[in-house]
């Protein structure tokens, strides 16, 4: 019985052997290496963490098979596991499959029994079952044949399966060694491609390492193949002319795919032609560069959305992710766990339909690339237009990975040339996707989508969405026709403010546009481009609030400074004992990162605590854990923290019913009369009215933390450390997007990338995705 490649059958008959094919063909680019005795189900990422288990666990194991007239070998009907080769293995095997609660068929002629329940199982066996014998197995799933002690008579044995083929060198395939050189010079250039993309290694830097590799090759190890050569040819005895020797090692040095990869005419010995290998063989969207004025050298970067869209349905994953027969929903229609459960994806046009489709959420924001607070500040700030893929889970689509780069445009010349100049070649692809579709080879058809949202703080919605950007002008909120004066008095919830609606608003647009001299109407300026070019997207629907810059950047550290300052003026405690407890309070795993900061002095006179979302959240969370031992029972100000803390665990959540939205618009109310009550001379800012139209929002688009814009600016990120890395600002915006594509590439066929991702939200795909396929609960998932 030979030894079994678990990854592509590939069959060797010695354990060496399949030990270099994994070395040669499996063990770069993070891959999961699988240990290769078939009755051990370890896998491993990287070659040195499979040699050493193979050392602590297998180090006993013998590379011989032992002589039998009949062996026999167990196939996995789930897997497609072969060769275990005793009954008691083949039964933990089956019970690995049930304790991930896989599907398991009984193994026993006429019997269709199957569960995912390893006690069901167990139960059924005992039973049904017992005793049993070998031939009470499937035919299929055992098998017979010869085998020698020998390993090298051990090609003469009588394998069934005929897929495999077995070698008697180890070496693998004569196929395998043709494809040697390629798949070496691919692997190179994946490394070339990390180093670049990843480590942020400039080309110059990779040139001097592929002239010392080339050295190495061809200079350095010439010599020393000839003493080996030469060594080995004398302790067997032959003698052959130096000449001839020297012939070989100049064969050998020429052959080395290193060499002829590396040499200076090679495919990788330049970054000119390392850029061609990566554009053809890793298919890198390359970024397109669109003028604004060429007298004044001003231009914007756009990756076309459609390429990178198709590179992206490539994968088998994201295609059952995005292409399965029904979208995620509650289980009986009253539960809001996704955005497709919400009233604006069910009433679109093109999403409502029967046939598959591809929902999109853009983002839009501006950020720094350099230092904010230094001589650079505005000179280098960077509008940003990326996008996701909204059908794959929340889980995924979170993954830094899983978010593309559109646009990179100077916010300068935003402002200056406008939304529409900008977004015109993104808006002609979002036009051909919703007219024309793209084809998606899987499927063999084409796919229609479009955008169903865009995800931005309240500038940058106002901005794109043509609404005032000014929130202390009369009309603020892009959700209904509030005015500054009146929203102080009254509540959302009462209906004392209109919602906006599409004929009023196209009316305002119409106004504006006849009368130059108006400004606004109703807070309106200007047409949404979008709206403008897009037939399934409305401005007034598709722009979700987001609850970062709302709540735990808006309200939360405003009310927290209000609140710490009543409580220090009455002595429950001093800044000082307060930043005391902050600092040594004993946070546990990931709230040992997101830990907030001490308070500042000056956080009175500023009305903020300052610090970020992440640090203001946990800041409300574990304030009842820090100080509440030292606020006294009924202290008003301390219910206004307490309700707004349960306001904000009831807007996080990734689930809610109608209950749980009644309950938020009434915790919202009760704190508007509490903080008002408390704080009569404060007045409330636009975010309190915001808040107060979350619970018509989450009926309209379900969980609002699912569109919230945490992770897109944690995209920021990437560009911010390629500046950091480079220094170079010569044409930035080009640097920054190739930077980005090339990462995007080296993800794509990584393939770690997409399992590591997938591995985090496998159960919580299947829990909701599996809600409307017939067979929640059972072993299809």
């Amino acid at each position: 019985m030979g030894w079994v490649c678990k990854l592509c059958k590939f069959v060797t008959t010695t354990k060496t052997g399949l030990l270099k094919h994994y070395r040669l063909r499996h063990s770069y680019g993070g891959g999961c290496l699988p240990c290769p005795h078939q009755d051990c189900f370890c896998s491993f990422k990287t070659w040195g963490s499979l040699r050493s288990h193979l050392s602590r666990n297998h180090s006993q194991e013998t590379q011989e098979r032992v002589r039998s007239a009949e062996t026999l070998s167990f196939t996995c009907q789930s897997c497609s596991t072969s060769a275990i080769s005793t009954e008691k293995l083949f039964f933990e095997h089956l019970g690995r499959h049930l304790k991930k609660h896989e599907t398991v068929i009984c193994v026993f002629k006429n019997c269709n029994f199957s569960t995912n329940v390893y006690g069901t199982f167990a139960s059924h066996r005992s039973r049904r079952h017992t005793p049993h014998s070998l031939q009470d197995f499937k035919e299929n799933l055992l098998k017979r044949y010869v085998c020698y002690s020998n390993t090298e008579d051990c090609s003469n044995m009588d394998v069934q399966d005929e897929e495999l083929s077995i070698t008697n060198d180890g070496q693998g395939n004569d196929d395998d060694v043709r494809d040697l050189p390629n798949i070496i010079e691919k692997n190179m250039a994946l490394l070339f491609l990390k180093l670049e993309s990843k480590f942020n290694v400039s080309n110059k830097c990779i040139d001097e390492i592929i002239e010392e590799l080339h050295f190495i090759t061809e200079t350095a190890s010439g010599p020393l193949i000839k003493e080996i050569l030469q060594s080995c040819l004398r302790k067997n005895n032959c003698e052959i002319d130096e000449s001839v020797v020297s012939d070989m090692v100049t064969e050998l040095c020429e052959a080395n795919p290193f060499t002829s990869t590396l040499c200076s005419g090679g495919s990788l010995s330049s970054a000119y032609k390392r850029r061609a290998y990566f554009r053809e063989q890793f298919a890198v969207v390359e970024p397109v560069e669109y003028a604004l004025s060429r007298e004044e050298d001003r231009s914007f970067q756009y990756v076309p959305i459609l390429k990178s869209l198709l590179q992206a349905m490539t994968r088998k994953e994201i295609q059952d992710l995005i292409l399965h027969d029904e979208k995620p929903q509650g289980k009986d229609g009253t539960q809001y766990r996704a955005f497709c459960d919400g009233i604006y994806y069910k009433t679109n046009e093109l999403f409502s339909g029967e046939d598959p489709t591809i929902a999109i959420i853009l983002y839009i924001d501006d950020f720094e690339i350099c230092n904010p607070l230094g001589t650079s500040r505005k000179k280098h700030k960077v509008t940003a237009v990326y996008w996701v893929i909204a059908d794959i889970p929340a889980q995924l689509r979170s993954s830094l990975t899983s978010i593309f780069l559109a646009i990179l445009c100077k916010a300068d010349d935003v402002k200056r040339f406008g939304y529409s100049t900008v977004l015109e070649p993104l808006l002609k692809d979002l036009v051909s996707l919703e007219e024309e579709g793209l084809y998606v080879p899987a499927l063999g058809r084409k796919v229609k989508g479009t955008v169903f949202s865009i995800v931005a703080d309240n500038l940058g919605a106002h901005s794109v969405g043509g609404f005032v950007e000014n929130f202390c002008s009369s009309y603020f909120c892009r959700f209904c026709l509030a005015e500054q004066s009146e929203f102080q008095v009254s509540e959302v919830r009462t209906g004392a403010f209109q919602p906006r609606i599409t004929e009023q608003h196209e009316m305002h647009i119409q106004n504006v546009q006849e009368n130059p001299a108006l400004t606004h109407v109703c807070g309106v300026k200007r047409q949404c481009a979008l709206t403008e070019n897009l037939k399934y997207f409305n401005v007034l629907t598709g722009y979700p609030p987001d609850l970062l810059h709302d709540l735990f950047e808006g309200i939360v550290p405003r009310e927290l400074a209000l609140c710490l300052q009543v409580f220090i003026k009455s002595k429950y405690f001093t800044l000082d004992e307060l930043n005391k407890n902050i600092k040594t309070f004993p946070y546990k795993w990931s709230d040992k990162t997101d830990a907030p900061q001490q308070v500042s002095l000056n956080f009175a006179a500023k009305k903020s605590v300052g610090g970020n979302a992440h640090e203001n959240w946990s800041l409300l969370r574990f304030l009842p854990l820090i100080i509440g031992s030292k606020i006294p029972e009924g202290e008003p100000a301390w219910e206004v923290l307490l309700v707004l803390k349960d306001i904000a665990e009831l807007v996080v959540s990734h689930v809610h019913t109608e209950e749980s939205i009644c309950y938020l618009d009434s915790k919202i109310s009760e704190h508007r009369h509490r903080f008002l009550q408390v704080f009569p001379h404060e007045k409330l800012i636009p975010k309190h009215h915001y808040l107060e139209h979350y619970p018509q929002l989450i009926r309209a688009y379900g969980p609002l933390v699912l569109l919230w814009t945490m992770r897109f600016e944690a995209k920021h990120s990437f560009f911010k450390r390629v500046v950091r890395h480079t220094h170079s600002f010569r044409n930035i915006l080009l640097s920054l997007s190739m930077k980005h594509q090339l990462m995007m590439a080296y993800n794509q066929h990584d393939p770690s990338a997409v399992k590591t991702c997938l591995a985090g939200y496998t159960t919580v795909y299947c829990r909701c995705y599996c809600a409307k396929r017939r067979h929640q609960g059972s072993t299809a998932c």
